[in-house]
């Protein structure tokens, strides 16, 4: 087996870094923006991970919504399952799993700062005969995933809206 040299490591770290590849790291909240309230029903899977990642910005999420620069609101969120195909026989092969999220922002006063705007995410799951088992498990995970994108998405549009 082969080890490479530092001098080969640190080549490819060099190349890597001039090329400006980074790794994605916490989404930016600028400074004006933040500190941040997110208002939603209770028990809101978007919320959670709207904080999750404000939390991660020091100083960007705040749980108090009287200290807030900026609310953003969550205004709805549901899912629903639609059939993607069937086999011959009329048995469900794919569904495909929906996430739509409304959402908006407020400065504290009430007054709007960016309309309410929707997201509808969508991702195929594959649903074949033999692995029964687990399937329930593989869509709450695929259903994960959507909101971690919806929280991503949301913040990107802030971002690029607000500034």
């Amino acid at each position: 087996m082969v080890t490479p040299t530092p001098w080969l490591v640190l080549l490819l770290a060099a190349t890597l870094a001039g090329c400006g590849f980074q790794l994605r790291g916490t989404a930016e909240i600028p400074p004006d923006l933040a500190p941040i309230y997110v208002q939603a029903a209770e028990g809101s899977a978007v919320r959670t991970a709207l904080e999750r990642r404000l939390e991660l910005n020091s100083g960007a999420l705040t749980r108090n919504a009287v200290e807030a620069r900026l609310l953003v609101r969550v205004l709805g969120e549901s899912r629903s399952t639609r059939v993607a195909a069937v086999d011959r026989g009329g048995k469900v092969i794919a569904q495909e799993l929906h996430l739509r999220v409304r959402f908006d922002a407020a400065n504290p006063d009430g007054s709007e700062r960016l309309a309410a705007q929707s997201l509808d995410l969508v991702r195929t799951f594959e649903n074949p005969d033999v692995e029964v088992l687990g399937k329930q498990q593989e869509a709450d995970l695929i259903y994960e995933d959507l909101v971690d994108d919806a929280a991503d998405r949301i913040l990107l549009r802030l971002r690029a809206t607000l500034l």
